[in-house]
């Protein structure tokens, strides 16, 4: 994963709980620097071990740190620069989620080496869609609970979202997210 998303749990975990959290954590995962380089590559594992240090530190399950970086990862990027790309992805929620997968690829021009998730879009009913997510990475079903919230903060629409069908051999999750 690029180091902006590592950094922007750093800042995450900085802003809502405290330098000292954070430190904890860096020493817990063994990263010896002081910053994350935002268009540097880094393992997915180090990101995992982040999340694990995190719930160890902050005594909160892995899931709900992966779901309130999901939301706050919303707000993160549109603050470092890319504000402007989320706005030419949609004007609502669901012409938005319609075009994540138009979002990521023009993100990959940016980040050769990323390898985005990609995401099927369906209507079922009005203000509703069924959301699928597929992703080699596993176990960032969470994340996504937490990016679809920040999305709906993000269009002012208060947002259910159940996560219907659990990670399948096929590496997809299922949402419904309604508004």
């Amino acid at each position: 994963m690029y180091g902006m998303v590592n950094k922007a749990i750093q800042d995450l975990v900085t802003n809502n709980f405290g330098e000292d959290k954070w430190i904890a954590m860096k020493e817990k995962v063994g990263f010896e620097d002081d910053f994350f380089i935002s268009m540097q590559s880094y393992p997915d594992q180090l990101t995992y071990d982040l999340v694990g240090a995190a719930s160890e530190i902050l005594e909160i399950s892995a899931g709900d740190v992966l779901e309130a970086f999901g939301e706050y990862w919303i707000l993160y990027t549109a603050d470092e620069g890319y504000g402007q790309l989320l706005n030419l992805s949609g004007s609502d929620l669901k012409e938005f989620l319609g075009n994540l997968n138009m979002l990521h690829d023009r993100i990959t021009n940016i980040m050769p080496d990323l390898e985005p998730p990609k995401f099927t879009v369906k209507e079922i009913g009005e203000n509703k869609v069924e959301l699928i997510y597929e992703s080699d990475r596993e176990g960032l079903a969470s994340m996504v609970v937490g990016l679809l919230r920040g999305l709906g903060k993000r269009f002012n629409k208060n947002c259910a979202i159940e996560h219907k069908n659990l990670r399948s051999e096929f590496g997809k999750d299922t949402f419904i997210v309604s508004w």
